[in-house]
């Protein structure tokens, strides 16, 4: 039997609503003004590398659609689903930690603030709660006694 976790869910939607903020953070700041650029200088010298340049279009509308499958996934971490379990761990490692220290690296290497840097210290902070929540178990019995009382 698969056990409610409301703690787990609700760290999955405030990762859902860290990342929206920075993606807001990145499109407030130009942030594919840096990134196609340095696509291209990468891709001139390592032409095996398939990197993708983006229009601000396909950009946002990208994100946006995988900011809001995270929000409909919901439900399913409250349930305690085991594989969003899983997924949560390269979530919250590369899309939050990973993804928050390139924004500072590339503001220590470049001298300036960059893109995104503005929201990295919440995504990577909501992105390691991620990470802690999904290597607990599910609610502990008590909780379960706790809520089918309720009920």
């Amino acid at each position: 039997m698969q056990e409610r976790n409301p703690r787990f869910a609700f760290a999955w939607f405030a990762f859902a609503l860290a990342l929206a903020c920075h993606v807001a953070d990145e499109a407030a700041h130009d942030f594919l003004s840096f990134y196609n650029p340095n696509v291209l200088a990468i891709r001139a010298r390592f032409p095996f590398l398939p990197l993708p340049t983006f229009t601000f279009r396909e950009w946002i509308v990208g994100l946006s659609a995988a900011v809001l499958l995270l929000m409909c996934l919901t439900p399913l971490a409250y349930r305690g689903v085991r594989w969003i379990k899983i997924v949560a761990w390269p979530l919250g490692i590369v899309i939050g930690i990973g993804n928050g220290l390139g924004h500072f690296g590339t503001s220590l290497y470049y001298h300036r603030l960059m893109p995104g840097v503005l929201s990295a210290p919440l995504i990577m902070a909501v992105g390691a709660w991620l990470v802690v929540e999904a290597r607990k178990p599910g609610a502990s019995r008590a909780s379960q006694v706790a809520l089918q009382g309720r009920t």
